[in-house]
């Protein structure tokens, strides 16, 4: 490890996921020495600690693994990927069992989780760490520091600073970055980038009715899918708002506006039948950075299928 992280600056992230290995290593070490069933709140205050370790994948997942892709190397976003979804599992196998106290099957499953984070730890150590400091440049590294701390680490890292440098909003950070894609006639939105072809394609997909009412109380913009809700027309466009909407309902649309316009409120929620459906419909204020009232969304959107949702689904239902 030294070897690696010798010449490494304390908020290298590869510097910082050694420190992670140690904390595991600890851990580890704690909970094979601890009886789960005479002392079952040492093992599962260290098993939660250990659970943490899923800030670990998802920081490589979607830090590390992109700059790698950047420079040709796939194996570690498929292979270390899915092995990281098999040690998810069995961590929520174990809370499972955790719920029940169900001892057997602890000890049983604690032992394959153990067994695939120590071996997990051995490939990182051996050959994605080494060979991420071979392929990557500082540009890389610097970069990837920036967006460690969102995502968090196993450990409380309070003194991490991001080369020292101010903080800038993503929507005023025009650095020019190498990505693996073209951003010819695209524009920079808080985080990436996207074409007009783009954003509208997006806005169509989406499974809900979006309408923008400017400051102005004018009609703006609406998404054209497939399956709207409520039936929309280019009419609208630049209509008051309150022209849109029944007159049995126009009172309480203009009351959402004023107190959205005078800060009071930033969400109002309905959910009503139509067409024998549960429709939620859900109006939010739009704020600029200072705080100035720049408009209304409107969403509305189908969730009688949603609403009746138990349990969880983890596998393709497609055939």
């Amino acid at each position: 490890m030294e070897a690696y992280t010798a010449n490494l600056s304390d908020n290298h992230p590869i510097k910082v996921y050694f420190e992670e290995r140690k904390l595991i290593e600890d851990i580890i070490e704690e909970l094979e020495k601890t009886e789960v069933e005479t002392d079952f709140q040492k093992y599962f205050n260290l098993f939660n600690q250990l659970s943490e370790i899923d800030k670990r994948f998802t920081r490589k997942e979607n830090q590390l693994f992109p700059y790698l892709e950047k420079y040709g190397w796939n194996g570690p976003s498929q292979g270390m990927w899915s092995f990281h979804d098999n040690l998810r599992d069995q961590i929520r196998l174990l809370k499972q069992f955790n719920e029940e106290k169900n001892i057997e099957k602890i000890n049983q499953n604690l032992l394959f989780l153990v067994d695939g984070i120590k071996r997990l730890m051995v490939i990182e150590e051996l050959k994605l760490f080494p060979t991420s400091l071979e392929l990557l440049v500082q540009e890389d590294w610097d970069e990837m520091e920036k967006g460690e701390e969102e995502i968090g680490w196993m450990h409380k890292k309070a003194s991490l600073e991001v080369n020292n440098e101010a903080y800038i909003h993503p929507s005023k950070d025009f650095t020019k970055r190498n990505v693996s894609f073209s951003t010819e006639d695209t524009f920079h939105y808080d985080e990436g980038y996207m074409t007009p072809e783009q954003v509208n394609l997006l806005l169509k997909t989406m499974p809900v009715d979006l309408t923008y009412v400017d400051e102005n109380d004018k009609v703006i913009f609406y998404n054209r899918g497939e399956e709207r809700v409520f039936p929309r027309s280019a009419g609208i466009i630049g209509r008051e708002v309150r022209f849109c909407h029944p007159p049995k309902s126009v009172g309480t649309v203009l009351k959402i506006l004023e107190e959205f316009k005078k800060g009071t409120q930033n969400t109002a929620d309905f959910w009503i039948r139509f067409k024998e459906r549960l429709i939620l419909i859900r109006y939010f204020a739009v704020r600029d950075e200072n705080k100035k009232y720049r408009g209304v969304i409107e969403m509305s959107q189908d969730i009688t299928d949603i609403q009746k949702l138990e349990g969880e689904q983890r596998l393709l239902d497609w055939e």
